[in-house]
């Protein structure tokens, strides 16, 4: 069976250090939680950055470089920063896009809106062509998060429009408010669904995210872990990092037999650019 890589989604925009004090907030502990998570086994690091005043996040593109510098400068890692913004704020296109001038291997591509809770996730056509467009003129990889079917086939269609380029990399989110549930149905079915030839992770946001795991560790596919998607480690006992949610994974698939893929291992993996 392939290597299996882990990808750490490290802070997200969302959690407030009132639901956990172990939530990275400021550049200098984003970047250090990132490594942590690195040395622990992480291949890939899914990067938002917050506002240093407020804890909210942003797309300030100051931020992104000093935790991309230091992250590039101490570790290996793949990085894959976030196009999303703030959901429910719904930035501008170009201010989304920032990231890109950075020159990550990888950048999230949501492929489509979805209501998660209160607020809209927009993703609309005008802003997934400009992203599209501009991973392709820049030889970026984009990592394709779908939170229900018809985001796969939105997918498919910019494969055969041009837009996006064989082989695909999927990232399914399942366990949202508004997207598919976290269950091995729905794990499955996705996996069906992709194009041939395409890569896959699944991310199962808060309780979710061990049974994807563990899920995903034993369909030969990949898994992200990470604060951003799950603040517990169990049922009621906060999480203190990234790397103590890796290390389990990593723990369980050693046990399970599955070898996880360093950083030059993912790559070749996902095929990206040299």
């Amino acid at each position: 069976m392939e290597k299996m890589i882990i990808t750490v989604g490290v802070t997200g925009s969302r959690i407030t250090r009132k639901q956990t004090p172990y939530i990275p907030i400021l550049p200098e502990e984003i970047a250090a939680s990132g490594i942590e998570a690195w040395r622990a086994g992480a291949s890939i690091l899914h990067i938002h950055v917050r506002d240093p005043k407020t804890g909210l996040g942003t797309q300030d593109i100051s931020l992104f470089k000093e935790v991309v510098d230091r992250i590039r400068s101490e570790t290996d890692a793949i990085l894959c920063l976030t196009t999303s913004g703030i959901p429910g704020r719904n930035l501008p296109i170009q201010e989304r896009l920032q990231p890109l001038a950075l020159n990550p291997e990888l950048v999230s591509f949501d492929a489509g809106s979805v209501n998660l809770n209160e607020n809209v996730f927009l993703n609309p056509p005008e802003f997934l062509e400009a992203l599209a467009k501009e991973t392709l003129e820049r030889g970026i990889k984009p990592e394709l998060e779908v939170f229900d079917t018809g985001m796969v086939y939105t997918c498919i269609r910019y494969l055969e429009r041009g837009l996006l380029k064989k082989p695909l990399h999927f990232q399914f989110v399942l366990g949202t408010v508004g997207g598919m549930p976290a269950t091995a149905k729905s794990l499955l079915y996705m996996t069906e669904i992709i194009p041939e030839g395409s890569t896959w992770s699944v991310i199962g946001t808060g309780a979710g995210q061990l049974p994807m795991a563990v899920l995903a560790m034993v369909m030969g596919g990949h898994v992200r872990v990470g604060l951003e998607d799950n603040i517990y480690y169990s049922k009621g006992v906060l999480a203190k990092s990234n790397a103590e949610l890796v290390e389990r994974v990593v723990r369980i698939a050693k046990e399970y037999g599955r070898e996880i893929a360093t950083p030059d291992e993912a790559r070749k993996i996902l095929n990206l650019k040299p």
